[in-house]
């Protein structure tokens, strides 16, 4: 029976043991065989992930992944069932959440409406016992950073949504932190604020090298910031890896359909051609398509294709299936033009091209037939997990 590990000021007295794991490239923070469920319920098991010193990582996924549980596990707001944590390859699990050198920037903000935002930033530092010219000299460097000098005398309730966000990333950095906590800190945003917050964020991140963990269930804010993003699944790691490759090579069905926008065609393996390509019959016409996965002939298979992979062309593509179908809605958005197609062989596909107005051929018309296609290795290739 493994033995349970609960921070010390829930036991009578402190029987941890030290962690037996080495750090592998000395990350700053390893999280090794961590598991947790409320009520026999699951939320993480046998989790491991190592963080690099000034890494920007974000943990997406639905909501009840684990991954709000994994942050308040590393912050110590919970106690984990099994497993450690280590910081700088320290085991941290018998400190309390005060004695840890990681801050959490909550999505609610939690700042102190009674006090000004000179005095919701100094807050650490005087539970620490700075005071005077030093006090000072460091909450006007964090108010600098983060470019809410002009706003040191005002009180929460005076500030746009975007600055009460400010002060709590001041707050929580003052005191330089070795990792940084964010559980969802820009839901609260409007759309147009939480893009200008994304940069703002990196900036800070960068500029003064701190881990950064962010928690998000938005992919196009992952995508954006992270250096890695870890999609999670029922409290395990789905797929990790920077955001080109979780994007552009998602490794299962579930990250493809989670990532982004996808389109599925159904097709059956014929044979492998070398060791990177096989042979697969796609809706009565066959091509070569790109994989290193282990396909057995007659297996089925998923072709995934992003809406800005595909073409509407009449032109015929060496090799290259043409699906015929009929245009059933057209979106302008500004730079691109999204086009919804009813393919013949039955899918629904949609595709996202740059809008050219000088292209007389470019504006197809709702029940316009046309033919669908893609340049030759755009296409991802699945088992079909169903």
């Amino acid at each position: 029976m493994e033995q349970v590990h609960h921070p010390p000021w829930l036991l009578p007295h402190n029987g941890l043991k030290e962690a037996r794991w080495s750090a592998m490239n000395n990350p700053v923070l390893s999280i090794r065989g961590v598991s947790k469920s409320f009520d026999e319920q699951i939320a993480l098991a046998e989790f491991s992930l190592d963080v690099a010193h000034g890494e920007f990582i974000t943990l997406l996924g639905p909501s009840g992944c684990g991954k709000t549980t994994l942050l308040r596990l590393i912050a110590g707001f919970e106690f984990l069932d099994c497993g450690a944590i280590l910081l700088d390859g320290n085991d941290i699990l018998g400190l309390s959440p005060d004695k840890r050198q990681v801050n959490t920037v909550f999505q609610s903000y939690a700042l102190f409406p009674h006090l000004s935002v000179f005095e919701n930033v100094a807050f650490g530092l005087r539970l620490k016992n700075i005071k005077g010219d030093e006090l000072r000299r460091r909450v006007e460097a964090v108010l600098a950073e983060t470019k809410l000098s002009a706003f040191a005398s005002r009180f929460p309730g005076q500030l746009s949504g975007g600055q009460q966000q400010r002060v709590a990333m001041a707050r929580a950095i003052i005191n330089r932190p070795r990792v940084l906590l964010l559980d969802e800190p820009l839901s609260a945003l409007d759309a147009r604020l939480r893009r200008e917050m994304q940069i703002e964020l990196k900036r800070l991140q960068r500029e003064m090298n701190i881990t950064f963990i962010l928690v998000t269930h938005d992919q196009e804010e992952a995508l954006s910031m992270s250096d890695r993003v870890v999609v999670m699944r029922n409290g395990r790691i789905a797929q990790i890896g920077t955001p080109r490759e979780v994007y552009e090579e998602p490794n299962n069905l579930y990250v493809a359909r989670f990532i982004g926008d996808i389109n599925l065609l159904p097709a059956t393996v014929e044979e492998r051609i070398d060791d990177r390509h096989v042979r697969v019959l796609l809706f009565g016409q066959r091509t070569s398509a790109r994989t290193e996965h282990e396909l057995a002939p007659g297996s089925g298979v998923q072709i995934l294709l992003r809406p800005e992979d595909l073409r509407l062309t009449g032109d015929i593509r060496a090799g290259m299936p043409q699906l015929a179908g009929t245009i059933i809605e057209r979106s302008y958005r500004g730079a691109t033009l999204d086009t919804t197609i009813q393919l013949d062989a039955g899918p629904v596909v949609r595709a996202c091209e740059f809008f050219d107005e000088d292209d007389p051929d470019f504006d197809y018309r709702i029940g316009e037939k046309v033919e669908v296609s893609w340049v030759h290795g755009w296409e991802v290739v699945l088992p079909d997990e169903e």
